[in-house]
């Protein structure tokens, strides 16, 4: 796993950025079938000094929970439009880590193709971790996508500067989409099918919904 020294500057974070940008595969596959998979999310403190990173292990056919772990720090980095990752990744991998077992996957609330870099969380953590991972945003960070068919499972591109960066994806019918992208050692075909797979009941993977659960019980206990 790479260094979790943060950057000192925006100079050094853009440099770092570029350089691990180059070692993102978008190749895929990815696993088709995992056993067990990772959510991931971060809990702010009011006044921002303080986060809360949670890690929860499910297994990925019941979706029963089988292992959390949290880690609680401070923004690692200045919020810097394009650079929001480095504030979180230190105290994330750190939650990883306490993790009893390595997932077969991680999702990530957040992005990874789809940013104006071309390498959000999902990318960063992927290429820092070796693992395959996926991102399902609640929002849309950039580009353009026709608005999806009101049925589960209808999906638009979601295309930047002419780039497929992404899909917006209907998770629910009738409901908001949310927005798939890759991040590293998966194509986007599966990670859609995997997101479809884990939201049988609600509109975010139940990966999102355990970890973000977790993550704030992290922040209030201190």
């Amino acid at each position: 796993m790479a260094s979790l020294i943060p950057p000192a500057t925006e100079a050094e974070a853009r440099a770092i950025q570029q350089a691990l940008r180059t070692q993102v595969d978008t190749t895929g596959p990815g696993p088709q079938r995992p056993a067990t998979v990772a959510g991931l999310d971060v809990a702010y403190a009011k006044d921002e000094r303080t986060l809360a990173a949670a890690v929860v292990l499910l297994d990925f056919a019941t979706h029963e929970v089988l292992a959390e772990s949290t880690a609680t720090g401070v923004p690692a980095f200045d919020y810097i439009p394009g650079l929001f990752a480095f504030r979180e990744l230190p105290t994330l991998l750190t939650a990883l880590s306490r993790l009893p077992a390595t997932p077969d996957l991680l999702v990530v609330d957040g992005h990874g193709l789809a940013h104006p870099h071309r390498f959000g969380l999902a990318c960063h953590l992927g290429v820092l971790t070796g693992l395959p991972v996926f991102g399902v945003g609640k929002t849309r960070l950039i580009g353009t996508a026709a608005e999806p068919g009101p049925d589960r499972g209808a999906h638009s591109d979601l295309v930047d500067e002419g780039e497929l960066v992404g899909r917006v994806l209907r998770t629910r019918p009738g409901v908001k989409p949310v927005y798939v992208s890759v991040g590293h050692r998966i194509d986007l075909d599966t990670a859609c099918a995997h997101t479809l797979a884990l939201t049988p009941s609600y509109r975010l993977p139940e990966t999102t919904r355990a970890a973000d659960q977790a993550c704030r019980r992290a922040l209030a206990a201190g």
